[in-house]
């Protein structure tokens, strides 16, 4: 089954917890601070496999969870990293997230990666936090909460040339004859019912790959016949091959079946008329066919290559000058550098980093991703470490902020699941 679109959710690894140890020897005089760090969570990897050419796997498992890091231990024993848990795709395989709608990646080439979701560091243990006013910290720290994303996974396959044009008008015959590609092949609309890759060697040892895309047919952008399910696999080529019946053998004009495929690709990505183009007039064998031609030369700017597909003639005069064309022309990015979010990062750092809102008379909530972690790295286990958390608390602003709305000593404030009592 060929897949080529999958929404999935991934979860990175949490770090391990921090010890909260002390040094107990007989022998040892004030042993002092002994627990080591935790471990930090497994990342969440996309890599390409190039023996893969459809996310069918993805549309089978779609919960990605890596596993934590280790706690750490007594006697300065930090916890194991976790190991990274590594997902393949195939070539040509885009993942973005959905909340930001930025790319995380964009892989293209054998071995290409890209961590989707960052495990969680590990909690720091109280080795860690000895100074020269605090030689015996009594807190340790929990591990950060690894990301959590939902994403969108597409193939966008990578192909030189891809194959345009109207049902039955002859393309997945010439792919068939130009490669070792084996689409299915029948007298009614719609034989081929997902992209076909097959790549093309020329007479003169050059080669490319070419893209058999379903036929197309007037609204195919706005869902028509197969719709715009496949347009995507265009964006990635660098020549649009017009595939076109030029005997009319289904009734229809041929320049207006060119005229209707490239409106199409104008309303999907209005990029796509303006890649090079040339047009494959098929059928060259069929009665009407040269009379048709002579007309249609006359409407069109583009180069026009005769051929009959079912009789193999013309098709490699056609690769030859497929084959100079792609020479002249520069393999660029799918995609800006700016639409990546690794560019952008920045741009999600609000101003201020949490909200405070009353929800009710007495109750006051406190959201921002900065303090959440900062509450789920808090080990409240020992009133130093209650201390250290509303000392972040007040400098983060949030004291001046409570202040600012109003709230008096024994109102209620919220963070995550947890809940204190407000006292100035």
């Amino acid at each position: 089954m060929f897949v080529d679109e999958v929404q999935i959710e991934v979860q990175a690894g949490n770090g391990g917890n921090g010890c909260l140890a002390f040094r107990r020897e007989k022998y040892v005089e004030m042993g002092g601070p002994f627990g080591g760090n935790g471990g930090r969570g497994g990342n969440i990897i996309f890599e390409v496999d190039e023996g893969l050419n459809t996310l069918i796997d993805l549309r089978y498992a779609k919960h990605y969870k890596a596993k934590n890091g280790e706690h750490g231990e007594g006697k300065a024993k930090n916890g194991k990293n976790a190991p990274d848990l590594i997902v393949k795709v195939p070539p040509g395989t885009i993942v973005t997230d959905l909340e930001t709608n930025f790319i995380l990646g964009d892989l293209t080439k054998k071995e290409d990666r890209v961590i989707v979701a960052y495990g969680g560091r590990g909690g720091r243990g109280n080795m860690a936090f000895v100074t020269k006013h605090n030689s015996a910290p009594n807190f340790a720290e929990n591990g950060e909460p690894g990301e959590k994303k939902k994403l969108k996974v597409e193939l966008k396959l990578l192909a030189d040339v891809g194959l345009v044009g109207m049902p039955s008008v002859g393309k997945s015959t010439i792919i068939s004859k130009i490669s070792a590609a084996k689409p299915k092949i029948a007298a009614y609309h719609f034989t081929t019912l997902h992209p076909n890759l097959g790549v093309v060697r020329t007479k003169d040892h050059r080669s490319f790959v070419v893209a058999d895309l379903p036929g197309l047919i007037e609204g195919a952008s706005l869902g028509e016949g197969l719709g715009d399910k496949f347009l995507k696999h265009i964006e990635r080529t660098r020549v649009i091959a017009h595939v076109i019946d030029m005997s009319a053998s289904e009734g229809r004009n041929p320049y207006d079946d060119y005229v209707t495929i490239n409106k199409e690709l104008e309303n999907f990505n209005a990029s796509l008329p303006l890649k090079p183009q040339v047009v494959i007039a098929n059928k060259m064998d069929m009665p009407s066919a040269k009379q048709n031609l002579e007309e249609f030369k006359k409407k069109v700017k583009v180069p026009v290559y005769e051929v009959s597909a079912i009789q193999n003639e013309g098709l490699e005069e056609v690769l030859i000058a497929l084959a100079d064309k792609l020479d002249t022309i520069e393999k660029v990015p799918l995609y800006e550098e700016e639409k990546f979010e690794s560019h952008v990062l920045y741009k999600f750092k609000k101003e201020q980093p949490f909200k405070v809102y009353k929800e009710s008379e007495g109750v006051y909530v406190v959201k921002g991703e900065e303090i959440e972690k900062i509450y789920q790295m808090t080990w409240f286990v020992t009133d130093e470490a209650f201390r250290r958390f509303s000392n972040k608390l007040r400098k983060l602003g949030i004291d001046d902020k409570l202040k600012e709305m109003g709230i008096q000593n024994g109102d209620t404030v919220k963070i995550l699941d947890y809940e204190f009592e407000y006292r100035e």
